[in-house]
């Protein structure tokens, strides 16, 4: 049984045209093959699941390219990979590779891409000090997820709800069952998008590493 407590959050997505989509689809053993969604722009970051197999939530990301994927319950790192067959998405479509379209098997894939002045897909490059990263907002970010790609590193997730301010912040890791953090300051608000801190670990901010972000005003 589940008993709701007043410690526990939910983020809701919305499906709405250039910003979130959510396409359901059953492979057919065909290979490498097109799926169809309603987006209307490149999806930019997507987050696949089989939902009747035991594997993992794949991740691609624009900045990393359509021979790259990440693992959303993993730390590691970004790895080379055929998931995408090696094909970038469209305004139109997605493509996925044999391995993630075996015959009668179900998937479900989100996809999030750039909305001007709603959401920002994209990446940074770490410095170790205060660094500002600008998504075009103007009245900052109210949901932030940051990972690590070149190295490994967390999946970080900051809402307004819980705290977005210049002092602590509390955070939760995707990646994770642990509970929140809530006594260290990672990030700071800013009108256009979000600072990470000069406080931050190597998995948020390392001079020279490479990281990316999916921001919501």
């Amino acid at each position: 049984s589940f008993t709701p407590q007043a410690d526990q959050y939910s983020w809701m997505f919305k499906r709405a045209t250039g910003y979130m989509d959510v396409v359901a689809y059953t492979g057919d053993g065909s290979g490498a093959k097109s799926f169809s969604h309603n987006l209307g722009v490149a999806p930019e970051l997507m987050i696949l699941k089989s939902r009747s197999l035991v594997d993992s939530w794949f991740v691609f990301a624009n900045p990393l390219g359509a021979s790259a994927r990440l693992k959303l319950e993993t730390t590691g790192a970004s790895g080379s990979s055929v998931l995408w067959d090696n094909t970038l998405p469209t305004a139109t479509q997605f493509r996925v590779g044999s391995g993630i379209n075996p015959s009668t098997e179900t998937y479900i894939n989100y996809l999030f891409a750039t909305l001007a002045g709603v959401s920002k897909v994209g990446s940074y490059t770490g410095t170790g000090n205060n660094l500002n990263v600008d998504c075009g907002f103007s009245a900052g970010a109210r949901f932030i997820l940051i990972k690590r790609t070149d190295s490994s590193g967390d999946w970080y997730v900051w809402d307004s709800l819980r705290g977005i301010s210049a002092g602590n912040d509390p955070y939760l890791l995707l990646n994770s069952t642990a509970a929140e953090v809530t006594n260290t300051d990672y990030i700071d608000p800013l009108a256009s998008g979000f600072t990470v801190t000069s406080s931050a670990p190597a998995a948020l901010n390392a001079s020279s590493g490479s990281y990316i972000f999916l921001a919501i005003a």
